[in-house]
């Protein structure tokens, strides 16, 4: 079992940035890809990046990272998810995710959920 905790969002101005963390803590970590997903109100719930949390190897939607950042602490078991210059579009529930890799790293793929941090971006 592998659980996740989110934490890190709040109310940001536009233009603004925030860093989001997820805390992955279980019996084994390793092979484990931790991915960030974001759901807008009555919208799906996309795929924003992930990282494996032993060797770094690091993965972006195809039309690219955006303004979107992952990184780890593997010393921590922490994953974070910097979001620069933030748009009121990108208010949103982010999620972080986890599945072991390989993966094809969708919502539909991931094993272990956290429960969510709100972002909100206001204007």
């Amino acid at each position: 079992q592998v659980q996740l905790r989110e934490s890190g969002g709040g109310l940001v101005q536009a233009g603004e940035s925030l860093k989001l963390a997820c805390e992955a803590s279980g019996r084994t970590l390793s092979n484990l890809a931790v991915a960030w997903f974001r759901q807008a109100q009555g919208k799906d719930r996309d795929f924003v990046a992930a990282i494996r949390l032993d060797y770094g190897n690091i993965w972006y939607p195809s039309a690219g990272k955006g303004r979107s950042t992952i990184s780890r602490d593997s010393a921590k078991n922490m994953v974070y998810l910097q979001l620069d210059s933030l748009k009121p579009e990108d208010t949103a529930v982010y999620y972080c995710a986890a599945a072991w890799v390989p993966s094809k790293l969708q919502a539909s793929d991931m094993y272990y959920w956290g429960k969510g941090v709100l972002v909100t971006v206001s204007s």
